[in-house]
């Protein structure tokens, strides 16, 4: 059991707040199941091969299914961002997440969206992140793999917290996105495509800092079932980054 992840005390009491209450019988001990939740999307396990050390993998793949469906996790990173005080500059940038063949079977007429499209890469899901100053994820976006950046934009633009500057690289250099971006009082840090009539200007000194969101696209994507989805719906897919948002920056000890 000490060679398994487990969640500290600490950690549970930054995240226990934002739980659904338990009607009738107590739930299973939460620290020992969400680790092992935390467990399989780190190693990209298949949830029957999670340790026995946290219980049964059914309990384990019932409570995630469970709470995706009720959107607890991505209340915890809402929450946990709020707490995290205001920022002065945000960032914007999107990656591709590999689609399984297993997450390619949902059908498009399904109930449930997929967030699955056919771009250069074959099957993928667009994952777009808004961070603060540090790197921390804020927002998280999902889209099919070939929407395009302005699009995806354009559904958290309306959601972005206050800050003095936002910094995103030339996909997201557009009129109408630098436009929303001064209409809430952002002042856009894009570079402007050499082929754009009007060249608008831009911090260099300041975008230097956007490496920072590229680093928190590599610590994701260092969790094997964010690195290649294997979920079928979306919503599921997109709780699992979250938690894993939640662990990698805003509760982690380390």
């Amino acid at each position: 059991m000490s060679d398994l992840l487990m969640l500290t005390a600490e950690q549970m009491r930054r995240i226990e707040p934002y739980f659904p209450l338990s009607h009738g019988v107590p739930r299973v001990d939460d620290r020992r199941v969400l680790s092992g939740i935390l467990f399989v999307i780190r190693n990209g396990l298949r949830w029957r091969d999670a340790p026995a050390g946290y219980g049964p993998h059914k309990t384990i793949y019932n409570r995630f299914i469970r709470w995706s469906r009720l959107g607890v996790f991505n209340r915890i990173l809402a929450e946990l961002a709020a707490q995290g005080g205001q920022t002065d500059n945000l960032m914007i940038d999107a990656t591709h997440l590999k689609a399984h063949r297993t997450a390619a079977s949902l059908l498009k007429k399904g109930l449930l969206p997929r967030c699955i499209g056919r771009s250069r890469g074959g099957l993928t899901t667009k994952l777009q992140v808004v961070c603060d100053g540090e790197g921390r994820p804020l927002m998280l976006h999902l889209a099919e793999g070939q929407a395009n950046d302005h699009k995806t934009a354009a559904a958290v633009v309306e959601d972005l917290p206050p800050a003095s500057a936002l910094l995103a690289d030339r996909a997201y250099s557009s009129a109408s996105f630098r436009q929303a971006l001064v209409a809430r009082g952002i002042t856009p840090c894009i570079p402007p495509h050499a082929k754009h009539r009007v060249q608008h200007n831009y911090d260099p000194i300041l975008y230097r800092q956007r490496h920072k969101i590229e680093n928190t696209f590599a610590r994701l994507k260092d969790w094997r079932r964010i690195h290649t989805r294997y979920d079928r719906c979306a919503h599921t897919l997109l709780s699992a980054i979250a938690l894993a948002a939640i662990f990698i920056f805003w509760i982690n000890e380390s």
